[in-house]
């Protein structure tokens, strides 16, 4: 008899023929919304769940005695209560790898426009405003040669820190939890305390995992600490960012700009007040958004589940 799988994220057909050549397949469009009463339906005959960006803590996992694994189609882990999920011996996996490539682009990306001031001055030119060649009003500043400063050196981290030294020759600093001498002799990277990274670099990249200790880690003082001409991107979590805070050294020139491709809302509501500054970039949670690294992640997704439901260690366990 095959076990019983809730999706709650819609795969390739491709994907979708595996799983239900293994398992009883269950789709749930919108759980949060107005699949939610299917989704309470589904859950006490569910073996194991397969999706992302849904909250899963006690109250949903108590409706699902059966359930084994929760395969996440992401890396970050913050939207579920691994406390919970140990308690009822569920394991927890994620798809780390797959998209570090894709996510160190996009925090590039998001460097040079903000550099470059691309997203303003695109707006510029269609609003009918380029009459004449443009002056130092709208120069931007250069990123080869500066200095950028990554906060959390894991897998992204250590790829932004490639394409820096390598790609832009900058010279690279970084934070995190524990030094990292292999990224030191590789690029020529330099570790510092979270205060001396901020006053001492061009670009700050943050790259952390949300937790207690990094949530809210950039205020109003970090800021403080930045150079007028330094620019900020966030790839890692809204809320590792305290907004108010970035606002307003954005709104008096604090620090030159920001990129965020992660906000404490999303979507963000059209009366944000990061909609009104125009030294900020902003992308909607695109990190991993392309058509390939979206499919590996979900193939390492449905790797991960049939794994733990044929009694296999998956290879991404989160909660060992």
């Amino acid at each position: 008899m095959k076990k019983s799988v809730v999706l709650y994220k819609r795969l390739s057909d491709v994907l979708m023929a595996r799983l239900q050549e293994q398992v009883d397949v269950t789709l749930i469009d919108d759980p949060a919304g107005v699949g939610k009463a299917a989704l309470h339906a589904a859950l006490p005959t569910a073996h194991g769940l397969l999706g992302a960006s849904m909250r899963l803590d006690d109250s949903l996992l108590a409706l699902a005695p059966q359930l084994e694994v929760v395969s996440s189609v992401s890396v970050g882990v913050d939207n579920y209560d691994i406390e919970a999920f140990n308690r009822r011996g569920v394991m927890l996996t994620n798809t780390p790898d797959v998209l570090t490539e894709t996510t160190a682009d996009t925090g590039f990306a998001l460097i040079l426009a903000c550099a470059r001031r691309v997203v303003e001055l695109d707006g510029w030119i269609r609003a009918g405003h380029w009459k004449a060649s443009i002056g130092p009003a709208h120069f931007g500043c250069d990123v080869q040669g500066k200095t950028l400063g990554i906060i959390g050196m894991g897998r992204v981290g250590e790829a932004l820190a490639r394409r820096a030294a390598a790609g832009f020759g900058m010279q690279v600093l970084y934070h995190s939890r524990n030094p990292r001498p292999e990224v030191e002799q590789r690029y020529g990277a330099g570790y510092r305390s979270l205060r001396a990274l901020l006053a001492e670099s061009d670009f700050v990249c943050l790259t952390v995992p949300l937790s207690a200790a990094t949530e809210n880690l950039i205020g109003a003082a970090e800021l403080a600490l930045m150079k007028p001409s330094a620019i900020l991107v966030n790839i890692a979590r809204g809320r590792v960012v305290d907004e108010a805070a970035l606002v307003d050294a954005l709104k008096h020139k604090r620090i030159r700009g920001a990129g965020l491709d992660v906000m404490v809302k999303e979507p963000l509501p059209m009366d944000s007040p990061l909609l009104q500054l125009e030294n900020l970039v902003l992308t909607p949670h695109i990190g991993s958004a392309t058509e390939e690294t979206r499919e590996a992640m979900a193939r390492c997704a449905v790797d991960n589940l049939l794994a733990a439901l044929a009694g296999q260690r998956p290879a991404n366990l989160v909660n060992p």
